[in-house]
């Protein structure tokens, strides 16, 4: 049987205030089942799983949060239901807020990750809890974004480099923006094409950016000289914080597959569809973890 209830939550991270080296992570009570988990919940309708983590973790803890790696998804039946529940979790790092006690959660508890697998009330939570620490939780994460779709390249007249994109690709482009910023994506690069550039705007006029305008991501300029795109992304990555680029579907499995090969890891099969995300984690420019998102559009959930 499928599971047909579907739910997001996260591993929610912090440093310790009394030693900057060591990680605490949150565990919280809900006393209608008197259980000790990670905060999570049911997707709304025409909510992505992304989206729906980081609304669930401030409902339930009263923190903002940015997401990082993908920590996998859990199954389980509904207890009293002949239902499956699907619970999609990814680490996340607290950037402001407090907890108040609230209807769901009474308690929260920030605990070291080896008390915390003691605390935990499921053994599925302690699952997800070893995905977390199979790296380390203070990585740096990139976005890579294939642009979203565009008019028939037969059908149109002039320069491919200014080709828009159509319906679809603006619907798209609006979807990635709460995607974006639940990963707390801070500058925008794009390829020199105009459907590329049309892509991330939305998200950078959200944020008050420029978009940096990067040719080597292009696909006849990284066909070319494939060394010279990779290191303009290595540069991106750099420069620090957390940046989205945006190229093209010539561009990104080559580029992946050369940093993945280059570091040892190995990428989830993916169909490279339009508006697709790659989330990076990193440590500097070396590539830990590579997570996959086929679209950011609601989806129903295989």
């Amino acid at each position: 049987m499928k599971a047909n209830i579907f739910a997001a939550g996260a591993v929610l991270w912090r440093f310790d205030p009394a030693d900057s080296s060591a990680v605490e992570i949150a565990v919280v009570h809900r006393p209608r089942y008197d259980d000790w988990t990670f905060a999570k919940g049911k997707l709304d309708p025409g909510e992505t799983p992304v989206v729906a983590a980081v609304r669930e973790l401030e409902e339930e803890t009263g923190f903002r949060a940015a997401l990082g790696r993908h920590l996998g998804k859990v199954t389980y039946p509904v207890v009293g239901h002949r239902k499956l529940k699907r619970v999609d979790y990814w680490s996340a790092r607290i950037l402001s807020g407090a907890f108040e006690p609230n209807d769901e959660v009474d308690e929260l508890r920030w605990v070291p990750p080896d008390v915390a697998f003691e605390q935990l009330s499921y053994p599925m939570d302690r699952s997800v809890l070893r995905r977390f620490r199979a790296l380390p939780a203070d990585t740096t994460t990139a976005i890579i974004v294939r642009h979203a779709k565009a008019g028939s390249r037969k059908k149109h007249r002039g320069d491919d480099h200014e080709r828009e994109l159509d319906a679809s690709g603006r619907a798209q482009a609006a979807a990635l923006v709460p995607q974006l910023s639940a990963f707390d994506a801070d500058s925008v690069v794009s390829a020199d094409r105009v459907r590329c550039i049309q892509t991330v705007r939305p998200y950078a006029e959200r944020l008050g950016v420029d978009i940096s305008v990067e040719p080597a991501l292009s696909e006849e300029e990284y066909t070319a000289d494939p060394q010279l795109g990779r290191k303009r992304t290595l540069d991106v990555v750099a420069r620090g914080g957390t940046p989205v680029i945006c190229s093209q579907g010539k561009v990104i499995p080559d580029l992946l597959g050369w940093w993945a090969e280059r570091d040892g890891v190995a990428l989830p099969p993916t169909r490279n569809r339009k508006a697709s995300m790659w989330v990076l984690s990193l440590r500097g420019d070396r590539l830990l973890a590579a997570d996959h998102i086929d679209s950011p559009l609601p989806t129903t959930p295989a």
